[in-house]
């Protein structure tokens, strides 16, 4: 049985959608994610003995024509269609195309906005089929094989179906625990995709994501993954099943330079982090890594880090006044903050830090305190965003309460450009007024002379990160120089 999975095409006249990343958009900086989630159910389907197509048309420009083609000749018996939440009016219409084209097969939409709101989505289409709720690889395992046997769907965990002009629920689905019983994702992505194609502006390009450990136990208000998509739990592979995937990727991927963890924060666990350097460091894998973390990480751990080759940490910085982290329940102090980028200076690992400004409690003057604490941080790249709220997070659920929505209309969420487009506005705090503060921190962060003369010296004494530099740079002083936008990074 025939099964693709789709990351459908949107606004591909401005460029590459990245419908993968937290807050998805057309990026300033040419940043485009892999399709990690469609790709891990892709492996696990394959594993039993499903014929798939996984195609990113973002990444690969591949136009609507060709997925029509496709549907049109293979009438597949079940079509997954990735979405967000700026194109998920895009992605409605999509599936509506297919249905149209190919009656019998089952159209089902997964993602964070379905995850958050899947009765509502199914009122806005006229014939998808249904919703995966959540993590979906087991889901869809299922779903097939209930397709195939011409069972009915009723009885797969996990879903939210189309119903006599409503939708049902079957019952809910428990995140998948065993976490070394999937495939490795970067096998999928030798398989499906084109590694070249994707690219993260604060890592070295080309590069390879993978994840060890899925959840997140912490409480932000505004992050989307924990709160619609994988939940509080942590789940971890095994070290071991870890470390393979490194050696096979190495093995695969023989020009990649760097490859990056994207579990929502590698180094939580502090002695899961060390048996992870410690193993890298006794099998004698050379490579050189990125992973996202909080700013509390200490100097013990990131030295050894850095031996097994930790590069750089991502880290949401988010504001620079205490009373807004507390506001977002971020758990974090603005001292252990310093600490912890003087500890990365000590050990030689780099960050990119992530500045956000209008949740509530936010003033001027607490954005001009950010803005002064990522100067004095001095983080090796830096980005700047206002909020972006996205369904079935705390920080949507406040806005739409204190009716600080601009609209309801989610293809508002990105410019006509695809560039992220801030919704949240406040009589003393305008959507435009966060906006033009980004778009100023943004530009006196990048021009001070310090920043350049460092940036010009570390692009000279490291050809691999001169690379990333000059890829980087040219996509953002496109837009660096010019007047207020709506992007985030």
């Amino acid at each position: 049985m025939q099964v693709l999975l789709l990351n459908p095409p949107f606004l591909e006249e401005y460029g590459k959608f990245s419908r993968s990343q937290r807050s998805p958009a057309i990026t300033k900086s040419g940043t485009l994610y892999y399709p990690m989630w469609l790709a891990y159910a892709a492996g696990l389907l394959e594993q039993h003995g499903y014929e798939v197509t996984l195609w990113d048309c973002p990444a690969e420009q591949i136009p609507f024509s060709r997925v029509e083609d496709f549907i049109r000749r293979e009438r597949p018996p079940l079509v997954v269609l990735d979405t967000s939440t700026p194109s998920i009016a895009s992605d409605l219409e999509a599936g509506d195309l297919i249905k149209r084209l190919s009656p019998s097969t089952f159209v089902l939409l997964v993602g964070t906005h379905v995850s958050a709101l899947p009765e509502e989505t199914l009122q806005c289409s006229r014939s998808v089929d249904g919703v995966a709720l959540r993590e979906y690889e087991h889901t869809l395992v299922d779903l097939a094989g209930a397709l195939q046997n011409h069972t009915s769907p009723r009885e797969v965990p996990g879903l939210c179906l189309r119903s006599d002009g409503g939708a049902v629920r079957t019952p809910p689905r428990r995140l998948t625990a065993d976490l070394d019983a999937l495939p490795f994702v970067s096998a999928a992505y030798k398989r499906h995709l084109n590694y070249r194609n994707y690219f993260y502006a604060h890592s070295r390009y080309p590069i390879v994501v993978t994840i060890t450990g899925r959840g997140c136990p912490h409480h932000c208000t505004y992050c989307v993954y924990p709160q619609t998509f994988s939940g509080r739990r942590l789940r971890y592979r095994g070290i071991e099943n870890v470390v393979e995937e490194i050696a096979y990727i190495l093995k695969e991927f023989p020009d990649v330079r760097e490859i990056m963890f994207e579990d929502d924060t590698l180094t939580l666990n502090k002695e899961r982090c060390l048996a992870l350097a410690e193993e890298i460091l006794r099998r004698r894998l050379k490579f050189t890594w990125s992973a996202n973390s909080r700013a509390e990480v200490d100097l013990e751990t990131m030295q050894l880090l850095k031996r097994a080759g930790a590069r750089l940490f991502c880290v949401g910085i988010e504001s620079g006044n205490q009373a807004i982290l507390d506001r977002m329940r971020k758990n974090l102090r603005v001292e252990r903050i310093r600490q912890f980028f003087r500890d990365a200076r000590q050990a030689g690992i780099l960050i990119h830090g992530c500045f956000l400004v209008g949740l509530p409690g936010e003033t001027r003057d607490t954005m001009n305190q950010t803005l002064a604490l990522a100067k004095e941080l001095n983080p090796d790249t830096a980005q700047f965003f206002p909020l972006m709220v996205y369904p079935g997070t705390e920080a949507y659920r406040w806005a739409q309460a204190e009716n600080c929505l601009v609209t309801q209309d989610f293809r508002q969420w990105v410019t006509p450009e695809g560039l992220h487009h801030c919704v949240v506005s406040r009589p003393d705090l305008s959507n435009r007024d966060l906006v033009e503060f980004c778009d100023r921190a943004r530009r006196e962060f990048y021009l001070r002379p310090a920043y350049v003369g460092r940036k010009l010296l570390q692009s000279f004494t490291d050809p691999h990160e001169c690379k990333r530099l000059i890829k980087g740079a040219w996509s953002l002083s496109r837009h660096l120089f010019k007047g207020p936008s709506t992007e985030r990074c």
